[in-house]
């Protein structure tokens, strides 16, 4: 059992930046892909971004590459997204989630956090 806590979320305007934080419980972090998705209001929860067992891998929504790092700290049990020059169709709640293969699909992920809203004003 996996237990996931996202922070950091908040309203900042366009062009801003945040980070986000998810911390796992447990002693089995590493044994974990973790990924990023996201819900925006009225539409599908879709993938954001995924990072390997011991951050060697790393995929990103296309929308997104360029902008948005994951990374994770093993001894921390925590994976970060960071969001740089953000825009609003990037307003949306914000989940982690872990999973034991890689993948993009939601079906992949077996642990989810509930969520933490990132608001992008125009």
């Amino acid at each position: 059992q996996v237990q996931l806590v996202e922070s950091g979320g908040g309203l900042v305007q366009a062009g801003g930046s945040l980070r986000l934080s998810c911390a796992a419980s447990g002693r089995t972090f590493s044994s974990y892909v973790m990924g990023w998705f996201r819900q925006a209001p009225g539409k599908e929860r879709e993938f954001v971004a995924a990072i390997g067992w011991y951050g060697g891998n790393t995929d990103y929504l296309d929308s997104v590459k360029g902008r948005v790092t994951i990374s994770r700290e093993n001894a921390k049990n925590t994976v970060y997204l960071q969001m740089n020059s953000l825009k609003p169709e990037d307003t949306a709640v914000y989940y982690c989630a872990a999973a034991g293969l890689w993948g993009r699909s939601q079906n992949v992920y077996r642990y989810w956090g509930q969520g933490t809203q990132v608001t992008v004003s125009s």
